[in-house]
C-alpha cells in the first residue's frame, strides 16, 4: 500500500488503505503549500492567512471525527494550508532591514563568515554592523563585502571586529524577467547589503574568547589553516573544504573544473560527506566491536556504532557551520541513525519523508534551493534502485560488485539530479558519470577515512601519514576534474526552462514514485508535459539590464551584447540562453554597430540605440524619433515621446526588461518587477524595513 489513488473501483477502500501511507505524502503536500506561497505575485494578507488557518483547523477536525470518505482529502488540504502558513511565518520571522540606497563610507562589523566571490576575491560577511548616519533599527543585520586591492596584511578570522571603507548596495534583483532573484535568498539569510572595499581593512578588536556562538567558526578556520599548512596548494584547499567546509582557499579555476566535471558536490559539504563520515565511523565501530568475540554478543554493537556515528556527525555539523546544505545533510544522516537506535529501517522512503518534513518545517525556504531538490531526489532514486540491485548483486563476481554498485548508484542519482541542475544552472556536464566513477571512490575509501584518522591522531602528533593519504586523494580528484573538464563537449549548455517546468518535474516524479496505476500514469504525463514546455521555450529577442548598463539582442549566432562589462548580468543572460560563449565573445558578435557610448542595432524593423557614458543624456533627444527603441544608461530629466524610451528612472520601477515582437510587429514588454511580484524581499515588505539614512 503506497498511494492514495490505488483501486479506483473501490474508492472507499482505497481511501481507507491510504491512511497508513499518508505519511509518505506529507512532505509533498506541505511542499505544495510552501510552493504556493513562493509562487504568489503578492504577499498574502490577513484574509489569506486566516483562511489557511481555518482550513487547517477544519481539516484536523474532519480527519479525527469526520466520515471516512472526507478524512483523507480534508487532511491533505489542511497540510497544504499549513505549508503556506509555515512559509509566511518564516518570511516574517527572518525580516530584517535591507539597505535602500547606494552607500559609500565607513562600515564597521564583526566577521562571521569568510568565503570567495565569483571573481576569486576574499569575501567577508559581517554582523553587528555600524554604518555612518544610520540608526541601529534601520541598519542591515548582516552585510557581505568583497575585498579588492592589497589586503595581505589581513588574516581574517570569525569574531574579528573590523572597519573598512565600503561601497554597499541592496541585494540585486533579477538580471532578466523570471531570472533568479537573489533578493529572496538574501532576505532569508538576513543579508541586507552587498558590496566591495578597495582600501585596506582595519582591525579594531580581536575575537571575543567567550563568544561561543562563533567557537565553531573559529575552530573551523584554524583547522582549515592547519590542513592547508600541512597540505600545500589546491589539494590542501580541497582537503580543508572536505573536512571543515571552508572553501575560501579554493581558486576559481578549481571551482570551474569541478563544476564542468560534475564534481562540485565534492567540495560542498552535503549528504555525501556526512554519509561517508558517519558511515565510516559506524562501520569501523560495528565491525571492530564485532571482532571482540563474546563481548559483542552481550553488547548492542549496532546501536553503539549508530550512537557514535551520530556524535561524529554532530561534531562535523558544529565544525562545518550551520549552513543550509550541512544542516540538511545532518538531518538526513541523523534520522537514519536514530532509526537504527529505535530498531527501524535506516534507509527507507519513510526516513526520507521524515527528514524532508523536519527541514520543511524548520526552513520552508529550503524547498526553493537546488541543494534540497537534488539531495532528496538522489536519495529517493537510490532507495528505489536498491530493490532491483539486491535482486541481481549476488550474481556478480565479488571483485566486480563494488564497481557495478557505484556505476548503478551514480547513474540513478545522476539521471534524477541532471534535469534539476540543468534547470537551475543551465549547464549539464556530459562526462559527469565518468568523473564521479573516478573520484568518488577515492573520496569515500581514502580521503574521508584518512581525515577521520588524522583528526584522532593529531593530538599525539601522528597525523602526518593520514594527511599524506588525504593529499594524494585530493590531488587525484583535482586531476580528474581538470582532465574531464578539458574534454571536448564536456559541458552541454541548456536554455532556462519556463517557471512551470520545475514544479511539474517535482510533482510528476512524486506522483510516479508514490502512486501506482492511474496515478503513476498521471505522474508520467506531468513529466512529459514538463519536457515539452522546456523544449518549446523561446528566449526573449531583447534584454535590457536592470540599470540600463547592458542590452542583449538575440541573433542567429546567439545573443549579441551592446558592450563589454556588466559581467554578472551578461553571464546570466548567456547561461539562460544555453550559450557557452564568454561575454567578450558575445559583445563581438554581429548585431550592434557604432562607436562606444552610442551602439545601434535593429529590433523588429525598428532602430535600437543603447546610449552610455557622460554624454548619453545629450544624445537622447536626437536619437528618439520615428518609433525607435532607445535605452539610456542614465536618468533623463524629461523623457522624449516619439520613441520607446527606457532610462534608469523607468528601470527603477520596472526592473530588467524583456522585449519581443508579436505576429503584427508590435513590441511586447515583460517587466521583471511584474514577474517577481511585490513580496517582502522585493522592497514591498513591512513599512520601514528598507534602510535609509538617519533623518530621512
Amino acid at each position: 500500500m503506497r498511494a492514495p489513488f490505488d483501486g479506483l473501483a473501490d474508492p472507499l477502500g482505497a481511501l481507507a488503505r491510504a491512511r497508513g501511507d499518508l505519511f509518505l505524502w506529507l512532505p509533498v503536500l506541505l511542499a505544495l503549500g510552501i510552493g504556493g506561497y513562493f509562487a504568489r505575485l503578492t504577499e498574502p494578507g490577513p484574509a489569506v492567512y486566516a483562511g489557511a488557518a481555518a482550513l487547517v483547523l477544519i481539516g484536523a477536525v474532519l480527519w479525527s471525527r469526520g466520515p471516512e470518505v472526507v478524512q483523507l482529502p480534508a487532511a491533505a488540504v489542511a497540510v497544504v494550508a499549513a505549508g503556506l502558513l509555515l512559509a509566511g511565518a518564516r518570511a516574517h520571522q527572518v525580516a530584517a532591514p535591507v539597505l535602500g540606497f547606494r552607500y559609500y563610507g565607513p562600515v564597521e562589523g564583526r566577521i562571521i563568515s569568510i568565503d570567495r566571490s565569483g571573481t576569486d576575491r576574499i569575501r567577508l560577511t559581517l554582523d553587528q554592523v555600524v554604518l555612518e548616519r544610520m540608526v541601529p533599527a534601520r541598519t542591515p543585520k548582516t552585510v557581505r563585502v568583497a575585498l579588492h586591492g592589497d589586503q595581505s596584511h589581513l588574516l581574517p578570522e570569525p569574531g574579528l571586529r573590523v572597519m573598512l571603507t565600503g561601497h554597499l548596495a541592496p541585494p540585486a534583483g533579477p538580471a532578466a524577467p523570471g531570472a533568479y532573484d537573489f533578493r529572496r535568498q538574501a532576505w532569508f539569510s538576513g543579508l541586507g547589503a552587498v558590496g566591495y572595499a578597495r582600501a585596506p581593512v582595519m582591525v579594531l578588536a580581536p575575537p571575543d574568547p567567550d563568544d561561543w556562538a562563533l567557537a565553531g567558526h573559529r575552530a573551523r578556520m584554524r583547522l582549515s589553516a592547519a590542513i592547508q599548512t600541512r597540505i600545500p596548494g589546491q589539494p590542501g584547499a580541497v582537503a580543508a573544504a572536505l573536512m571543515t567546509g571552508d572553501r575560501s582557499g579554493i581558486a576559481e579555476a578549481t571551482n570551474e573544473a569541478m563544476r564542468a566535471s560534475n564534481l562540485y558536490h565534492i567540495i560542498s559539504i552535503s549528504g555525501l560527506h556526512m554519509g561517508m563520515l558517519a558511515g565510516f565511523v559506524f562501520a569501523a565501530l560495528r565491525y571492530g566491536l564485532a571482532a571482540t568475540g563474546n563481548l559483542a554478543l552481550r553488547w548492542p554493537v549496532k546501536k553503539i556504532a549508530a550512537a557514535a556515528a551520530l556524535v561524529a556527525a554532530t561534531v562535523y555539523l558544529w565544525l562545518a557551520g550551520p549552513n543550509v546544505a550541512t544542516e540538511r545533510a545532518y538531518v538526513m544522516a541523523a534520522v537514519m541513525l536514530l532509526a537504527v537506535l529505535v530498531d527501524r529501517r535506516a534507509i527507507s522512503l519513510r526516513t526520507v519523508a521524515l527528514a524532508a518534513l523536519i527541514l520543511l518545517v524548520a526552513e520552508p525556504e529550503s524547498l526553493t534551493e537546488p541543494g534540497f531538490q537534488m539531495s532528496f531526489g538522489a536519495t529517493v532514486a537510490l532507495i528505489l534502485i536498491y530493490g532491483p540491485w539486491s535482486a541481481v548483486e549476488h550474481r556478480l563476481p565479488v571483485l566486480l560488485k563494488p564497481v557495478a554498485m557505484l556505476l548503478v548508484t551514480s547513474l540513478a542519482a545522476g539521471l534524477v539530479t541532471a534535469p534539476i541542475a540543468a534547470a537551475h544552472f543551465n549547464r549539464m556536464p556530459e562526462y559527469g558519470l565518468l568523473a564521479n566513477l573516478l573520484a568518488v571512490p577515492v573520496m569515500g575509501m581514502l580521503v574521508m577515512p584518512a581525515g577521520v584518522i588524522a583528526a584522532l591522531l593529531s593530538p599525539f602528533g601522528l597525523a602526518a601519514p593520514a594527511l599524506w593519504v588525504m593529499q594524494q586523494g585530493t590531488a587525484w580528484m583535482i586531476l580528474v576534474a581538470e582532465q574531464v573538464a578539458a574534454l571536448e563537449g564536456a559541458v552541454l549548455a541548456v536554455p532556462a526552462p519556463p517557471a512551470a517546468v520545475l514544479p511539474l518535474l517535482a510533482g510528476g516524479a512524486s506522483v510516479a514514485t508514490l502512486g501506482r496505476g492511474v496515478a503513476r500514469s498521471a505522474g508520467g504525463l506531468m513529466l512529459a508535459l514538463a519536457a515539452a514546455l522546456w523544449v518549446g521555450a523561446a528566449r526573449p529577442a531583447l534584454l535590457i539590464a536592470p540599470e540600463g548598463e547592458l542590452v542583449g539582442l538575440m541573433t542567429p549566432a546567439g545573443r549579441a551584447l551592446s558592450k563589454t562589462g556588466a559581467g554578472f548580468v551578461a553571464e546570466s543572460w548567456l547561461e539562460a540562453d544555453g550559450d557557452t560563449a564568454r561575454p567578450e565573445t558575445a559583445a563581438a558578435r554581429a548585431g550592434f554597430s557604432g562607436q562606444r557610448g552610442g551602439r545601434e542595432a535593429e529590433l523588429a524593423g525598428r532602430r535600437l540605440l543603447h546610449l552610455t557614458g557622460k554624454a548619453a543624456a545629450e544624445k537622447a533627444p536626437d536619437a528618439c524619433r520615428e518609433g525607435a527603441v532607445v535605452v539610456l544608461a542614465a536618468a533623463a530629466p524629461k523623457p522624449p515621446e516619439d520613441c520607446l524610451w527606457v532610462d534608469q528612472t523607468i528601470l527603477r520601477q520596472t526592473g530588467a526588461l524583456a522585449i519581443d515582437a508579436d505576429a503584427t510587429g508590435a513590441l511586447v514588454i515583460t517587466r521583471a518587477a511584474e514577474v517577481a511580484g511585490t513580496r517582502l524581499w522585493s522592497g514591498a515588505g513591512p513599512k520601514g524595513r528598507r534602510a535609509v539614512p538617519a533623518g530621512q
